[in-house]
């Protein structure tokens, strides 16, 4: 692979302008493609399999006069202090405010709380529910605006009006302060890190260029694939952290070989052939786990691995050719200023000799005390994991939502005047086609969910047009993401056991808390399984990759101590409260059940990145003849910074989205950020080279038979070695190469 990737980056330099007018064509198309597609449907979440999707579809068959799929809002009414809202003039606004909606764009239905028993049992809190033809994507301005003045109207009676449900709901674009801050912070660490503005900014250039091509196309499928925002927010946090770190790796890469004294492009061969292995080999693990997410069976998921898997993929076909392509517009420019510098004057690399860096120090003192660093690395790492074993999943409602949001405050006037039931009902099904007696089947049903705890009411039965099915609704008397409400969808499911055994109806309860239910327990029941899969692939690939067995279980056990501290501090944060208020979190719930397997996927490939990358170059001193001592401190030497800023970068970017308002965007953040800083500066800066200080020379063992079986995929590029390069032939062509025999 080193020689074919060697050939690539050669290629890409020299027919550099074809190759930035190719990338410059997609680049357009892609835009083009976005900007002529039409808005994506909200499809919402579903979990094929379940009972409560069952029941959906099944609602979908035999009431297809219904219009589940539209948009939905409730307004909600609060009498002054004092009042009531059947007073007459209070019952004259709400009626009024209600009447100027009815009949209006886009409206199928609405209610009247006077009518239908929608006040509370004090009088003071009323609601109406308003039902839309379109979904909350295709509501048109007209109609949102139009509620809002209703409010309004209301409002100026002196009433209290908020509005609730999911009319109002509005995907979050990116582009926010937050995340400008998070790309500034990358732009610094680039600087610093490579000591040039021109090789800064390329990294940059090129991360911006794949990141604006997925967008794009993400824009441009959302319509035909049901492509949500969040799926688009996750390809660009994935494709901007990735690409910024593949692009500094080559390009680190590329300076290094300049600095050996090679012609620029054969510098560029060798940095594809041997760093763009290294990306290769970590884009592919990041792609696969992505991928891997589809076995869940949660179509949500599948879309956004499928996402950020493209994303990723895009990051590094443009690494390995839009970067090296650029090299050669940009010149010696790429170099830090020093360096260029002492070319021109004929002196040495300042780089080299003097005080040593931070990364041989770090590994010099590790290597002298590998135990005490081990086991306080390990025991911080645990420390800071206990919390997940309190780990609750749950979907995110309005209850988490800030007050400062008019749908917050519905939430809890509806919670105050009705019970936090109201805010997510349980709609039970009675499926009746092979009922004897349906009447008794229905009177059965109802007898049953009334005779649990904890259901505040249940309603009339709504038959189908046919009278083969039967809807209820039952309201719990706890909130929809409680514990308590929970054991009550259980119940009601255990009830309805011994009704169908009677009978002969199926029963089965659904309504978005029961679905939520469903895909949280699904969620936990997939954990351990995708885990365990994730897990074997590290070690199989890492096997193949550095010929060992220690070194892959070695680097397993490490991911599993970053993503339990990641899941910790998500507990923490999210469940617990600790800094919930740094972030703008009011409302404290279990942990949004689609991100444990999503950051396991994610930080997965991205824990791989960080190993290839940096025991690449120890296993690359080690089989050239140094001791494994000299081997770690050679990895930090060359590595060690590199990865260092790469991952600052990456803990930069995805903290830029911690800022947004949406709770599913705040978890991925504060997730991926926390375990990307835990694997990096923890894992494999601390923990990974004590494990290979304590373990010497049997950290490179493999039985012989294993290195006849497996690939050699050479990701060191040993088979570029025997290639001999042309020598630079002017003073300013190439920088003088490092003494040999320095470290």
């Amino acid at each position: 692979m080193a020689t074919f990737l060697y050939r690539v980056g050669r290629w890409a330099f020299r027919r550099r302008r074809l190759v930035s007018f190719l990338w410059l064509g997609v680049l357009v198309l892609a835009g083009v493609a976005a900007a002529v597609a039409p808005a994506a449907q909200d499809e919402g979440l579903s979990m094929p399999g379940t009972e409560s999707q069952k029941a959906f579809d099944l609602l979908d068959e035999r009431f297809p006069q219904s219009n589940s799929q539209g948009a939905e809002a409730r307004l909600v009414f609060q009498a002054p202090d004092g009042q009531r809202v059947t007073a007459s003039e209070n019952k004259a606004a709400v009626e009024g405010a209600i009447n100027s909606l009815s009949g209006g764009d886009q409206v199928a239905s609405t209610t009247d709380p006077f009518t239908t028993g929608a006040v509370s049992e004090d009088g003071t809190i009323a609601y109406s529910t308003i039902s839309y033809r379109a979904d909350a994507v295709d509501l048109t301005a007209s109609a949102k605006s139009a509620l809002e003045d209703a409010a309004g109207q209301a409002r100026d009676a002196g009433l209290t009006v908020e509005i609730g449900g999911s009319a109002l709901d509005v995907d979050e674009a990116p582009g926010g302060t937050t995340e400008i801050i998070g790309v500034a912070v990358a732009a610094v660490v680039l600087i610093l890190a490579l000591g040039s503005l021109v090789a800064a900014g390329l990294s940059l250039l090129t991360a911006f260029w794949g990141v604006a091509i997925a967008f794009g196309l993400v824009s441009a499928l959302a319509e035909p694939l049901g492509l949500t925002s969040t799926v688009a927010i996750l390809t660009l946090m994935l494709g901007l952290a990735v690409g910024i770190d593949y692009a500094l790796f080559i390009t680190s890469r590329f300076r290094d070989e300049r600095a050996r004294g090679l012609e620029p492009e054969e510098a560029a061969g060798r940095a594809v052939g041997t760093a763009g292995s290294a990306v290769v080999f970590a884009g592919a693990t990041v792609f696969i786990a992505l991928v891997g997410l589809g076995v869940v069976g949660i179509p949500e998921l599948t879309k956004m691995g499928l996402g950020g898997a493209g994303a990723v993929a895009l990051a590094v076909l443009v690494a390995l050719t839009l970067v090296p392509a650029l090299f050669g517009f940009f010149g010696r420019r790429i170099l830090s200023r020093s360096v260029r510098k002492a070319a021109r004057s004929g002196g040495g690399n300042p780089h080299v000799g003097g005080r040593p860096g931070l990364g041989t120090r770090w590994a010099r003192f590790v290597l002298r005390r590998p135990l005490t660093v081990l086991l306080a690395a390990g025991l911080g790492l645990g420390a800071v994991a206990l919390p997940a074993l309190g780990l609750e999943l749950g979907l995110p409602g309005d209850e988490s939502k800030s007050v400062e949001t008019t749908q917050r405050r519905a939430y809890d006037l509806l919670s105050e005047g009705f019970g936090p039931g109201l805010n997510g009902p349980l709609t039970v099904v009675v499926d009746m086609s092979d009922a004897a007696d349906t009447r008794a089947a229905t009177d059965r049903v109802v007898q049953a969910v009334r005779g649990l705890d904890g259901v505040a009411s249940v309603g009339d039965p709504v038959l189908s047009q046919a009278k083969d099915t039967a809807v209820l609704t039952a309201v719990p008397r706890t909130a929809p993401s409680s514990a308590e409400t929970k054991d009550l969808v259980h119940a009601i499911r255990d009830a309805a056991s011994g009704v169908e055994a009677d009978t002969g109806a199926v029963v089965l309860v659904t309504g978005t808390t029961a679905l939520n239910i469903d895909i949280s327990e699904a969620m936990s029941d997939a954990l351990l399984p995708y885990l365990t899969v994730v897990i074997g692939l590290a070690v199989l690939l890492l096997t193949v990759v550095f010929r060992s067995l220690l070194v892959p279980v070695k680097a397993a056990l490490g991911f599993l101590l970053s993503v339990g501290a990641a899941f910790g501090v998500l507990v923490a944060v999210f469940q617990w409260g600790w800094a919930a208020d740094l972030i703008g979190i009011e409302q404290t719930g279990p942990v949004m059940s689609l991100m444990p397997i999503l950051i396991i996927g994610i930080v997965f490939g991205l824990a791989m990145d960080y190993e290839v990358f940096l025991l690449t170059r120890m296993r690359e001193a080690y089989v050239h003849g140094a001791s494994p001592g000299e081997a770690i401190v050679h990895g930090f030497r060359h590595s060690g910074r590199v990865v260092a800023a790469a991952a600052i970068i990456m803990v930069s970017v995805f903290s830029g989205f911690i800022g947004m308002s949406s709770p599913t965007i705040q978890t991925m953040g504060v997730g991926l950020a926390s375990a990307v800083a835990f694997d990096a500066f923890v894992v494999r800066m601390a923990i990974a080279p004590a494990v290979l200080a304590l373990l010497g020379r049997r950290a490179w063992w493999l039985p012989r038979t294993l290195d006849r079986v497996l690939p050699n995929v050479d990701i060191e590029g040993e088979a570029l070695s025997r290639h001999v390069p042309a020598p630079a032939t002017r003073p300013d062509a190439a920088v003088p190469a490092r003494p040999a025999g320095r470290r």
